[in-house]
């Protein structure tokens, strides 16, 4: 299945558990696979907090500042992106449970955009 994520701000971060849960078959144990098809966007999964969402972006700045003077900006000036996206990963693997995603009590699947706003493609794959 392929989900289309919306993001509004060049670093956004979304909540797509249940869009997630959606895609895994009723009875199923396995490994739920989500997969960003996308070099500056990544996914990890982490707590949905508004407070520590917001971090996110301030985190990534820090660790990759935009205005970073990278070879790769003078062709089309996302480099940080690229570098951000590396650091957060694109895919995670979650244990799947009679249907259901075995996350644990506070997490939750995010994606998280690094040059935005776009329209993302992530796929959710899952096997038995």
């Amino acid at each position: 299945m392929t989900l289309e994520v919306h993001t509004d701000e060049r670093v956004d971060v979304r909540d797509v558990t249940a869009d997630v849960a959606e895609a895994v078959p009723d009875g199923v144990d396995g490994v739920c696979t989500v997969f960003v098809q996308h070099t500056t966007a990544g996914v990890v999964v982490n707590e949905s907090e508004r407070r520590l969402l917001a971090d996110v972006a301030d985190a990534l700045e820090r660790l990759v500042p935009r205005d970073g003077g990278y070879g790769h900006d003078e062709l089309d000036g996302n480099a940080d992106a690229h570098l951000r996206s590396m650091l957060l990963g694109s895919s995670v693997s979650i244990p799947v449970e009679d249907g259901e995603l075995a996350l644990g009590r506070w997490q939750s699947v995010l994606f998280v955009e690094c040059d935005g706003p776009q329209t993302r493609s992530v796929r959710v794959t899952v096997t038995e």
